[in-house]
C-alpha cells in the first residue's frame, strides 16, 4: 500500500504568519529531524531541483544516502518528483512549494520526541544560515564580481523597542518579503542567482528593561 503524502496547505497556519506559513505535523517534523534531511531540503530550497547524485555531490555523501533520505521526505510530503526533468531512470527532486515552520516549542511537552525534534531542525536551519553568510564572506569575492559585491550587504540596528513595536517591524518587513516573493520566486528573471535573505529580530537576553520617566503618583 502506497502511503499518500501530507499536503502542506491542510496544516494550520502559524500565529505568526497567518495564512503563509504552516506547521509541520509531527509526521513531516519527525521525517525532517535529521541532520542530512535538513541539509537536502535546504539544498532544494535554495537551488531547486537537483538529482540524488547531484545532491550527493554538493553535500559530500553517497547517491544511495541521497536516495534513501529522499524517499522518507517523500512518504511526509516535503518533497516530490519534477517529473519535468529528467530522462530514463534519471529523477530529479525538489521541495514541496509552500512556506513551513516547525510547532511552537512552548506547546510541546518537555522532553518530547517532537519538542526534540523541532528544536533539531531549528538548529540545523540556523547552523545552515550561518555556514551560507560565513562562505560567502570568505569566498564572495573569489566567485563574484562588482556588480554583485556592491548590493550585497549585512546590516546590524540597534534599537529600544516594545513587543508591539518590534511586531510592527516585523510586519512591515513582512510586507516587503511576500511583495519580491511573489514577484520572482517562481519567476526567476535572466541573469538572476539564488540570493538568500536574512532578517532576524529579537530581545537581547542579557538587556534591562527601560525605565518609565513619567513620575509615579503618591
Amino acid at each position: 500500500m502506497t502511503e499518500t503524502p501530507e499536503n502542506f496547505a491542510d496544516q494550520p497556519s502559524s500565529t505568526q504568519h497567518p495564512g503563509i506559513d504552516h506547521v509541520l505535523s509531527t509526521k513531516a517534523l519527525k521525517s525532517l529531524a535529521h541532520p542530512l534531511r535538513v541539509r537536502i531540503y535546504d539544498e532544494l530550497s535554495a537551488y531547486g531541483p537537483l538529482t540524488a547524485s547531484g545532491l550527493a555531490e554538493r553535500l559530500d555523501e553517497s547517491s544511495g544516502s541521497m536516495s534513501y533520505h529522499l524517499r522518507e521526505l517523500e512518504r511526509s510530503g516535503l518533497v516530490r518528483e519534477n517529473t519535468s526533468r529528467g530522462k530514463g531512470r534519471e529523477r530529479w527532486w525538489e521541495r514541496v512549494p509552500g512556506s513551513v515552520t516547525v510547532p511552537d516549542v512552548r506547546k510541546l511537552p518537555a522532553g518530547s520526541a517532537e519538542r526534540l525534534a523541532a528544536k533539531l531542525v531549528e538548529d540545523e536551519w540556523y547552523r545552515a544560515r550561518e555556514q551560507n553568510a560565513r562562505d560567502f564572506l570568505r569566498e564572495g569575492d573569489q566567485v563574484f564580481g562588482p556588480e554583485w559585491l556592491d548590493v550585497a550587504t549585512s546590516d546590524t540596528i540597534n534599537l529600544r523597542l516594545t513587543p508591539e513595536q518590534l511586531h510592527a517591524l516585523v510586519a512591515d518587513v513582512d510586507v516587503v518579503f511576500q511583495k519580491y516573493g511573489a514577484l520572482y520566486k517562481h519567476t526567476p528573471s535572466p541573469g538572476s542567482r539564488p540570493v538568500q535573505i536574512h532578517f532576524t529580530a529579537f530581545p537581547l537576553v542579557r538587556g534591562e528593561v527601560t525605565d518609565d520617566p513619567t513620575p509615579k503618583e503618591r
